[in-house]
C-alpha cells in the first residue's frame, strides 16, 4: 500500500521500524537509512525473515539537503519517518519540499552549534519576544507552513510521547471530556532502574541539554521561566510509586499554548533519582554540557560531544532496565456547568518492551507513537496541507492505533492534583 523512507537507526527509529513491520498491509515497502549504513543492514537482515514489508538501506547525511533530495527522487516514498536528530529537521524538511513527499519527525528543531551567530540573532531576538529561553521551539518549523500549504504536502511535527501522544491526550480531553480546559499538567515518570551510576534513556546532548536549561511554563497567556529544577513536587504514579519530580520547559507546551483556547496554565514535569541529578550537576560545573568547541592536544572537542561517547548507548539499555514508565496529562475545567478534574495516562513495562523489541521503554514509547502517526498519514485519517502537531489533529483513531499496537491508555477520573 505504502512505501516510507525512515531517516535514522538508533533507539527509537529501530522500535519504529520493527512496529511498522507489524504493520505490513500499510508498510509494504520501507528503506531505512543513515549515516551508517552498516547499522541499517544489521537491523534489515534480522527483520526481512519476520515481516511481509520488503527492507531497503541506504547510506545518507542527513545534514546534507542534496543527498537527502538524491536519496529520496531515487526511492520514490509516500512518507519521510525523520526520527534521527532534531538537528536535522530542517534539511529534511527542505528536501522532502523538493522532492514533494509527505514529512514527519519526533522532535522539534534545535540547532547543533549554538553558538552560530546568524541562529544566536534569531534566538535571543524570540526570548526578548517571548519569554522563554530554551534552545528548541517551533518557529523554525512552522515558518515551513505556507510552503507546505502551498505544495498540498503535510508535515507532522513531535509524533513521539511527549511531544507527541501527550498532545493526542489533550486533544482527547478537549473533544469529549471538557466544555473549557483550565489547567494541563503534563507528567512524565520513568521509573526504571538501568543499574547504572550515571546513564541518559535517550541521545545525551539532547537529553542533557534539555535537563540542564532554565523551566519554564506557560500562565495567564505569557511564558513563566525559573532557574532550572527549581520547581520540585513529589508524586505517586501509578504502578511505579512515589517519585521526585521537577518543572522543565517542553516543546509540547508551546503548541498546546496556542491551540488550546483560553488554558489557564500549562505545566510539564518530569521525575529526576538524586543520583542523575548530581552526576548531571557536576558535568555542568566542569563544563562537560557545554557545545562550544575547546582546544585539546591540537584539536577541537565538543564537550557535549566527548561526553556522549563515554556514556553508555541508551540503545543498549534495554536488557538491564526494570521497572515501568507512567506518562500522562492532568486536567481541570469545566464540563456541563460543573468544575471537573481528568486524567489520561500509559503506564509502560521495560522488561515487556525489551522482550517485544529489544529495547527500553523510553525508546518503545517514542517509537511506537512514530509509527502509529505515520500510519494516520499514510491511510489519510491525518491529511491536510501545512506543518500541524498532533492535536491539530482527530485525536481517536490514533489513540486506537496506540491502544491496539502497545501503548494503551489508562483513565483516573478523580486524579490527585499538582499543587
Amino acid at each position: 500500500m505504502a512505501r516510507v523512507l525512515v531517516i535514522g537507526c538508533g533507539g527509537v527509529a529501530s522500535v519504529a521500524i520493527q512496529k511498522c513491520c507489524q504493520v505490513s498491509e500499510v508498510f509494504t515497502e520501507m528503506c531505512i537509512a543513515s549515516r551508517t549504513k552498516s547499522k541499517c543492514d544489521a537491523l534489515a537482515a534480522k527483520l526481512s525473515p519476520l515481516t511481509k514489508t520488503q527492507i531497503t538501506t541506504a547510506q545518507v547525511d542527513a545534514d546534507d539537503t542534496k543527498q537527502l533530495i538524491n536519496l529520496i527522487h531515487a526511492y520514490q516514498p509516500d512518507l519521510v519517518m525523520n526520527i534521527a536528530l532534531p538537528y536535522q529537521d530542517l534539511t529534511i524538511m527542505d528536501a522532502c519540499l523538493a522532492c514533494g513527499v509527505d514529512y514527519m519527525d519526533t522532535a522539534n528543531y534545535e540547532p547543533e552549534n549554538t553558538d552560530d551567530p546568524a541562529w544566536r540573532e534569531i534566538y535571543e531576538k524570540r526570548c526578548r519576544e517571548e519569554g522563554f529561553s530554551a534552545y528548541f521551539d517551533y518557529s523554525w518549523q512552522w515558518a515551513y507552513q505556507e510552503r507546505f500549504a502551498k505544495a498540498g504536502l503535510t508535515a507532522l511535527l513531535g509524533c513521539g510521547f511527549d511531544p507527541g501522544v501527550t498532545q493526542a491526550y489533550c486533544a482527547y480531553a478537549q473533544k469529549h471530556e471538557f466544555d473549557r480546559i483550565d489547567t494541563i499538567d503534563i507528567l512524565d515518570c520513568n521509573g526504571g532502574d538501568h543499574g547504572y551510576a550515571f546513564a541518559t534513556n535517550f541521545n545525551p546532548e539532547i537529553n542533557l541539554r534539555e535537563v540542564s536549561a532554565p523551566g519554564s511554563y506557560w500562565e495567564d497567556g505569557h511564558w513563566v521561566e525559573i532557574p532550572a529544577m527549581s520547581i520540585k513536587r513529589e508524586y505517586d504514579f501509578a504502578e511505579v510509586g512515589h517519585k521526585d519530580m521537577y518543572l522543565l520547559h517542553h516543546e509540547e507546551i508551546e503548541s498546546l499554548a496556542k491551540n488550546i483556547p483560553n488554558v489557564r496554565r500549562i505545566r510539564f514535569f518530569m521525575t529526576f533519582g538524586q543520583s542523575y541529578l548530581d552526576h548531571m550537576r557536576c558535568l555542568e560545573d566542569v563544563g562537560m554540557l557545554s557545545t562550544t568547541p575547546v582546544l585539546y592536544e591540537g584539536r577541537e572537542i565538543v564537550p557535549i560531544q566527548f561526553l556522549k561517547a563515554l556514556l553508555p548507548d541508551p540503545a543498549t539499555l534495554g536488557p538491564r532496565t526494570k521497572g515501568k514508565t507512567n506518562i500522562g496529562c492532568i486536567f481541570t475545567g469545566e464540563k456541563d456547568g460543573k468544575e471537573k478534574t481528568y486524567c489520561i495516562y500509559n503506564v509502560c513495562d521495560h522488561q515487556a518492551c525489551y522482550k517485544e523489541v529489544g529495547s527500553q521503554a523510553i525508546s518503545y514509547t517514542t517509537g511506537v507513537p512514530a509509527m502509529c502517526g505515520a500510519l494516520m498519514l499514510l491511510t489519510g485519517k491525518w491529511k491536510k496541507p501545512g506543518v500541524y502537531t498532533v492535536e491539530e489533529f482527530d485525536p481517536d483513531p490514533f489513540l486506537d492505533a496506540l491502544d491496539r499496537y502497545g501503548l494503551p491508555r489508562r483513565e483516573d477520573r478523580a486524579p490527585v492534583l499538582v499543587d
